[in-house]
């Protein structure tokens, strides 16, 4: 079992996990697989020891200096994981952000104006 990539799905052990050909492929919510309903092995969950750590390598790799088994993961079969960014909320946010930063520069500029004319009308 590969990952897209080409890399190998490991076990819990860290072991590269091998499905017999023609099998009918099932995965439980603990990340259990199973091949003709037959057990095969238990996908790893891998969480670093801290994230801080974590290097990217390439695509969605990423390497990190020490890991561990992570407990109390859930895989859903068929399933694809959203994104935790809501783009709509998002280009509002950078909307309200921009018009922050017009306003800020307006008034910078308008100050700028304001003491140019200050010092104009003081040097003469």
């Amino acid at each position: 079992m590969v990952t897209e990539d080409g890399y190998p799905v490991l076990d819990r052990g860290g072991s590269a996990i091998f499905i017999p050909p023609d099998a009918k492929v099932s995965v439980a919510q603990d990340g259990t697989l199973s091949a003709d309903g037959q057990p095969l092995a238990q996908i790893g969950l891998w969480q670093p020891d801290d994230p801080l750590t974590l290097t990217h390598q390439s695509g969605t790799r990423f390497s990190a200096e020490a890991v561990q088994p992570m407990e109390g993961g859930r895989m859903i079969q068929g399933s694809l994981e959203d994104s935790n960014v809501d783009p709509l909320s998002e280009i509002a946010t950078m909307i309200a952000v921009q018009r922050a930063y017009e306003l800020g520069q307006s008034f910078l500029d308008r100050e700028d104006d304001r003491a140019r004319n200050v010092i104009q009308t003081l040097g003469r």
